[in-house]
């Protein structure tokens, strides 16, 4: 049985494409309602909180791999390692970015944290370090529909963007299949680099209409996604992450999803094809 923790943009994927394989899955989630498409594709939904370690156990009864994707709070997901490591499991694979204790966002110095407890707790495990993931373009999609045109404070900085999809595929792989992956480091990206201007191109090509990028201020940045309904503190990181983007922080591109997939990572042509509805 392989546990995900939990039913986001990854989670999901990831418990889906394993029910496709008909590999047992089970999904920890604390609405149940929220993942009744998993269910009906197959998975075994349990009701859990990563804040209450009791029901992370209960969900961990029989798993040989878990799939650690949630937001990262450092205190959740090392109740999931704890937990992991109690139960005997074999392999952790967790969805991580870029992380260090010093970094200036909160966000990657949690994730430092958590995988410092992830290494200390025994357990053989892969971290999967994403770039960005394409589906963040999808926040700005109500105002690329209102307005033609979206803003960051990116700048002109270039992003190695990976489709969520196969990060997700390629966590789905290597928790059904760990043994070669123990103590690995994978970086996962897109197959090449794109700067916002690019999007705006790509986006204008296929709605038939020009969408036009503007650069912004790390505050007018911030600003507008607390106007979106952004927690205060999400969009300071997220803005942080923008604005460290505009000066080549995610300007890296590897070739380890299709090496670990056997196929071309998912282009950003293809994704904004693929949600072509959320733009128009």
């Amino acid at each position: 049985m392989i546990l995900v923790t939990t039913a986001g943009k990854v989670g999901s994927e990831a418990v889906r494409l394993l029910a496709e394989r008909q590999e047992p899955v089970r999904v920890l989630v604390r609405d149940p309602a929220k993942a009744k498409a998993l269910a009906d594709a197959g998975a075994h939904v349990v009701v859990g909180d990563l804040a209450a370690p009791a029901s992370i156990d209960a969900a961990m009864a029989g798993v040989t791999a878990v799939v650690l994707v949630s937001p990262a709070v450092p205190a959740q997901e090392l109740n999931v390692v704890a937990a992991a490591a109690r139960a005997g499991v074999g392999h952790i694979v967790k969805a991580t970015s870029k992380a260090s204790p010093d970094a200036p966002i909160a966000r990657r110095r949690g994730q430092s944290e958590i995988e410092a407890g992830l290494a200390a707790c025994g357990v053989p495990h892969t971290l999967l370090r994403s770039n960005a993931y394409m589906q963040n373009v999808l926040a700005s999609a109500p105002e690329i529909a209102r307005t033609d045109g979206f803003g960051s404070a990116a700048g002109k900085g270039r992003t190695g963007m990976v489709d969520a999809r196969d990060v997700a595929a390629v966590a789905a792989g290597i928790a059904a299949a760990p043994a070669a992956h123990a103590g690995r480091t994978y970086w996962l990206s897109g197959p090449r680099s794109v700067s916002n201007d690019d999007v705006a191109a790509v986006l204008s090509g296929l709605l038939g209409r020009t969408i036009t990028y503007r650069e912004l201020s790390f505050e007018e940045h911030k600003d507008a996604m607390i106007r979106a309904g952004v927690p205060e503190q999400v969009a300071h990181m997220n803005a942080q992450a923008f604005s460290l983007t505009a000066e080549g922080d995610a300007e890296w591109v590897t070739q380890d999803v299709p090496t670990l997939l056997g196929r071309p990572a998912r282009s950003f042509e293809q994704f904004a094809a693929d949600h072509a509805a959320s733009f128009a």
